[in-house]
């Protein structure tokens, strides 16, 4: 079977037809949160249930950069280039300073733990947005199992400069992934309800950016097969999102253009150094794309 499944012409503009799937890591247990520090030539992960992270560079494969991760989940960078994870173990959100150091941003909310922050997005005025579905709290396999105590599975706004942390949405079954359009205006969430319910949510959604406040715009797609978990957004406004089959790619109306398929289900992907970085079950693969 192909690397790449082309449904609309516009698709091989970003991913080329000769564009071939490339196994970085291997033996993992089920991998996620992958970021790209493109100054240091790095790709870090999260090796979910190994409770530890990863870092992979070109020429010099892969050691560990941090065990335990407290089954750190969700990666990215913040303004200043530092890293914001999202942790299971803790059930916090934190940054890691220059020095190495870890400040914590957020592991309440009204005086009460989160359920396991998923994955998280910096918005260009330093405010960062996470994910708070059960998954690191189900059982001792992602985290550790305990009873939640939110009223829900939330989506959070945080500003780091006032501290302030607020709900901008509060009707999802399981957020999960999210990333910003281009300009910011749009914010896309994934919700993988269907992880746990067959009858579950397996689909992405859009919100309009209104300052501090998410106005629903509705479900943007419906990932089949399996659901949407990380997604992104490149520079043109394309969604490219995890599915069952690998990375699926979407118009900004979304239309589906096309697929990078995977031997394993995939659960998150990011852009760096002209590839595409997919995480999916057990392994880490690239793909050279025309887009970042």
């Amino acid at each position: 079977m192909a690397d790449t499944e082309a449904l609309d012409p516009r698709f091989r503009a970003l991913v080329p037809a000769e564009a071939r799937l490339e196994r970085l890591i291997d033996g993992l247990k089920w991998v996620e949160g992958p970021v790209w520090f493109d100054e240091a030539e790095t790709l870090l992960v999260s090796d979910i249930p190994n409770n530890r992270m990863l870092r992979w560079r070109p020429g010099r494969g892969v050691d560990t950069f941090r065990q335990p991760s407290d089954f750190s989940n969700g990666n990215t960078r913040d303004r200043e280039g530092r890293l914001v994870t999202c942790e299971h173990g803790t059930r916090r959100v934190t940054r890691t300073e220059a020095d190495g150091t870890i400040t914590v941003l957020a592991d309440r909310h009204r005086g009460r733990r989160l359920n396991s922050p998923n994955d998280v997005v910096v918005k260009s005025d330093g405010t960062i947005w996470f994910t708070d579905p059960p998954y690191g709290i189900l059982s001792d396999y992602e985290g550790y199992k305990a009873d939640s105590e939110q009223e829900g599975n939330f989506v959070f706004r945080l500003d780091p400069a006032s501290g302030e942390l607020r709900v901008v949405a509060d009707d999802f079954d399981k957020p999960n992934g999210l990333a910003f359009s281009p300009d910011e205006s749009l914010l896309y969430i994934a919700d993988s309800g269907i992880s746990h319910d067959p009858a579950g949510p397996h689909h992405i959604r859009r919100f309009a950016v209104e300052g501090a406040a998410l106005r629903d715009l509705g479900v943007f797609a419906v990932i089949d097969p399996g659901t949407a978990d990380g997604l992104r957004v490149d520079r043109h406004g394309h969604v490219w999102t995890s599915a069952g089959d690998g990375v699926q790619v979407l118009a900004p109306d979304g239309t589906l253009l096309g697929r990078i398929r995977t031997p394993e289900i995939a659960s998150n992907l990011c852009f760096g150094a002209g590839r595409l970085f997919i995480t999916a079950t057990s392994a880490v693969y690239a793909i050279a794309v025309n887009t970042a």
